[in-house]
């Protein structure tokens, strides 16, 4: 079992940064992808960006240039530092481990963080 701890989230002024971390206990396979979605009111979840242990990553559109993720895997925590923050960045921010089995894959969430980006 995996449990997802975020911390970071907050208020910042348009333009302002944010630096997101989730530390995950229990088990971190070396396949397990780590990433960060975000929901906005009225909006389905998406991704926002996500990273292998290798350091492989991937980033939505309206995120790059702007946010960064990173992964420690001695210490199975993975940041998003988020830079350059517009308001439709505002949202509820939850970090994800996608574990793949033969068959399926199973998704672990945190509980959340709200990121509001407001003047």
């Amino acid at each position: 079992q995996v449990q997802l701890v975020e911390s970071g989230g907050g208020l910042v002024q348009p333009g302002g940064s944010l630096r997101l971390s989730c530390a995950a206990s229990g088990s971190i396979f070396k396949t397990d992808v780590m990433g960060w979605y975000r929901q906005a009111p009225g909006k389905q979840r998406e991704l926002a960006a996500a990273i292998t242990s290798g350091g492989t990553t991937n980033y939505a559109d309206s995120v790059k240039g702007r946010f960064t993720i990173s992964r420690d895997n001695a210490k199975n925590t993975v940041y998003l530092q988020m830079i350059s923050l517009k308001p439709e960045d505002t949202a509820v921010y939850y970090c994800n481990v996608r574990r793949s089995f033969i068959l399926n894959t199973k998704d672990y969430w945190g509980q959340g963080t709200q990121v509001t980006v407001s003047s």
